[in-house]
């Protein structure tokens, strides 16, 4: 290891008392879709602080429908701020991008979390908190690994991106924007939680809103109702046989063949009825649902708009007026491959060995939504998933080892200095 490398390693160790604080601190933002202003100012401060040309705008409802890295919406854009911090190289080197997103999930029921979920708790080598690992922590390290190329005393050859992203839980639409708006570089970073693994690929992604109309009645006499609740959970029935369909199709799938369901419908959200004492009128159910990648997003729509098309033709339940609407409220984007071999792999490949006592970096699969899709399908760039180890994303007490922070910290720190490039003096 060169003497350049222990000196940002042994920067890493010195800043990392204060890499925990920052983070704790934009956990206490309680960045949700369109709250992710107070993050996102606090990230633009500490890139002012250190010196980068921060650009502040908000995603672009305009382009949707437009450019083909958008995603459907059904939210005002008026307060989704994205921030990108950007600093010149003393020229010569490869250009990085980092990518992160900012917004979370909700807690769900907070009672449930042993502390609150906007109040960052460490016990041992967790740090506790929604977003702490997905992905506020992985924001942070690309951050401070920067600092510490500072601080041991080297510039970058290569221009330098912090990207911080709104949207990503949802529609992609924030990283959508910065792509279209420019954003780009000679790599692309995301230092998700993939538990220190890089993901070789992930799944493309469609989301949607499905609503039933019954025919409400009283107890007295059911029979001259139908319940909008019983049509749902019906109609999800229905959808379980074209998951399934689905699901078969992942034999040749080099990436996917293993996985025991790659694409993952998923029944977010539901609700329906307005009385205890009534059969319900409506019902509204919100999911996700995979596919692989090379795959036309728009294509998989049709085949779901196609098959519950069918199912009203075919089910009794069903018969007579219309009694199903189908919208697309979020992400419908393809997956990508990261190709074998690139450059930026075995950059990183390297720093991880250095990092974890020469140990091979391993990869896996993600049967997800990531916004390295929209900078690898999108500007065929070479778009590396890589972050620490992190516990119950999206769930209850999520957390991530901080531990494990710090070493992909330092494997972020070593990867950019080979990447970009370093000298000693500008």
């Amino acid at each position: 290891m060169t003497s350049a490398h222990d000196r940002i390693l042994n920067a890493v160790d010195r800043l990392f008392d204060d890499q925990v604080l920052f983070l704790e601190r934009l956990v206490r933002f309680k960045s949700l879709r369109n709250e992710e202003t107070g993050a996102q100012d606090f990230i633009e401060a500490a890139l002012k602080e250190r010196g980068f040309d921060v650009s502040r705008f908000r995603t672009d409802a305009a382009q949707i429908g437009r450019h083909p890295a958008f995603s459907p919406a059904t939210v005002g854009y008026d307060e989704s701020w994205n921030v990108v911090g950007r600093k010149p190289g003393a020229s010569g080197g490869r250009s990085l991008a980092f990518n992160s997103h900012v917004d979370v999930v909700p807690a769900g029921s907070e009672y449930r979390w042993t502390s609150k979920p906007f109040e960052p708790r460490r016990d041992g080598d967790w740090l506790y908190g929604r977003g702490a690992g997905d992905m506020k922590a992985g924001l942070v390290a690309s951050i401070f690994a920067l600092d510490a190329i500072a601080q041991a005393g080297l510039f970058l050859l290569g221009d330098v991106q912090v990207q911080s992203v709104v949207e990503e839980e949802i529609t992609g639409n924030g990283a959508a924007t910065a792509f279209s708006l420019g954003f780009t570089a000679d790599a692309v970073l995301s230092p998700e939680p993939t538990d220190e693994q890089l993901v070789r690929a992930n799944a493309g992604v469609i989301k949607f809103r499905l609503e039933t109309r019954g025919r409400p009645a009283h107890p007295r006499e059911p029979e001259s109702g139908q319940s909008a609740i019983d049509l749902m959970v019906r109609l999800i029935g229905h959808l379980r046989t074209l998951e399934g369909q689905w699901i078969a199709e992942r034999k040749g799938k080099r990436w996917f063949e293993d996985l025991a369901n790659p694409v993952a419908l998923t029944i977010g959200t539901i609700s329906g009825g307005d009385w205890i004492a009534s059969i319900p009128s409506d019902c509204v159910a919100e999911g996700r649902i995979g596919f692989y990648p090379g795959e036309d997003p728009k294509a998989r729509a049709a085949e779901v708009e196609a098959f519950l098309e069918r199912i009203q033709t075919e089910d009794p339940a069903f018969a007579g007026e219309r009694l199903v609407t189908l919208t697309w409220v979020g992400v419908m984007h393809a997956g990508y491959e990261l190709a074998e071999g690139t450059a930026a792999e075995e950059a990183l490949r390297s720093a991880h060995a250095a990092t974890h006592a020469g140990a091979n970096l391993s990869a896996y699969v993600m049967a997800c939504y990531l916004d390295a899709a929209v900078f690898s399908v999108h500007g065929n760039i070479p778009s590396l998933v890589y972050g620490p180890i992190s516990e119950n994303i999206h769930g209850i007490d999520e957390r991530v080892s901080l531990s494990s922070l710090k070493r992909v910290t330092k494997t972020l720190a070593l990867f950019t200095a080979d990447w970009c490039g370093v000298t000693e003096r500008v």
